[in-house]
């Protein structure tokens, strides 16, 4: 049998950035684009191709100013399905996403 020893090395992960805050322009923005989109989409629900279109448009726009949230999708999710237009889903997207920002996590030892 070979004793010959094996060697294990150890290297260093760096942790990934955490998401920065957003300033409170940023929140406000997104709040009054997820607030205008919501009341739009109330008018716009006879309509589906306009409301689709309006979700989109308040999706990209979303993304723009809080930057890549998972939080988006499933909002553009619950948005496609027909009649959920007379919910505040945009409104509380945003909320979800302000709340969770303050929120840290736990460090792992």
């Amino acid at each position: 049998m070979d004793t010959a020893s094996k060697t294990i090395t150890v290297t260093s992960v760096e942790p990934i950035a955490p998401l920065k805050r957003h300033s409170r322009t940023q929140m406000a923005l997104a709040f009054g684009v997820a607030a205008v989109s919501d009341v739009l989409a109330m008018a716009t629900v006879i309509a589906p191709p306009l409301q689709i279109a309006l979700d989109a448009a308040t999706a990209v726009a979303l993304f723009v100013i809080l930057g890549r949230r998972w939080a988006l999708l499933p909002g553009l999710i619950v948005e496609a399905i027909p009649g959920m237009g007379v919910f505040p889903v945009w409104v509380l997207v945003v909320l979800s996403i302000i709340m969770y920002d303050g929120i840290k996590k736990p460090h792992k030892a």
